[in-house]
């Protein structure tokens, strides 16, 4: 059962209508129903079939806002990439002591995981862990890296992963509430344009099948996108 504020901003949606994603980001800001500054998301159904290795879509995107919260990255990595990741502004920073904590104290105080690709083997003995959790290092998503002072700067600056669920949809967030629409539609035009441009060659047909905005706590206006 939804609450009474959801069906409340339910009713100011034009179901049947297509928005334009300028209008549609500003509707969502006007019938958010929560109190607190909500955050907004892109769901975005793709014409393709997640279960095939040629037809996958990921990848990030440093959105030109930032998405308005505070990530806390942890670096696994040893000697001069360790220093370079705690001058960079890295919340932790460790090695074999940091796998052992999330091993023998269920610690999960982070919110991204970056490693050098020489620790890949140790942060790999906790792939059944990580993975579910969405917090496996990638090198597509670039937490797999050896430039990891840029990576800390972009995860920092706002730097967010799209990539397809079982349903061949990306789920993105894009901005708080509090951005106002101008800032929140630049952040959504830079997902949008850059999953345009990860279109597979192996798709065939409509690749954008649908597009809709939402606030964390708000129903989801569809998105006429061109």
């Amino acid at each position: 059962m939804k609450g009474k504020k959801y069906v409340d901003a339910l009713k100011k949606i034009d179901k049947t209508k297509q928005y334009d994603i300028s209008e549609a980001i500003q509707t969502a800001i006007d019938i958010a129903p929560a109190k607190f500054d909500e955050t907004l998301e892109l769901h975005v159904k793709l014409g393709v079939d997640s279960r095939k290795a040629d037809q996958q879509v990921r990848g990030v995107v440093v959105l030109p806002n930032g998405t308005g919260k505070t990530v806390r990255v942890l670096v696994i990595a040893k000697g001069a990439k360790a220093d370079e990741a705690t001058a960079a502004g890295a919340d932790f920073v460790g090695a074999e002591e940091y796998i052992e904590k999330m091993q023998k104290e269920n610690w999960f105080d982070f919110d991204v995981l970056v490693t050098t690709p020489d620790m890949m083997g140790l942060v790999g003995r906790l792939g059944r862990v990580l993975g579910p959790k969405g917090l496996m290092p990638n090198p597509k998503s670039g937490t797999v890296t050896t430039d990891i002072a840029k990576t800390i700067h972009d995860i920092k600056a706002g730097k967010v992963e799209y990539r397809l669920d079982k349903q061949s949809i990306c789920h993105v967030i894009f901005g708080k509430k509090s951005f106002g629409r101008d800032k929140l539609l630049e952040n959504a035009t830079a997902i949008m344009d850059a999953i345009v441009k990860a279109k597979p060659a192996a798709a065939k047909g409509t690749y954008l099948k649908s597009v809709a905005v939402a606030t964390t706590m708000g129903p989801g206006i569809k998105v006429s996108y061109k």
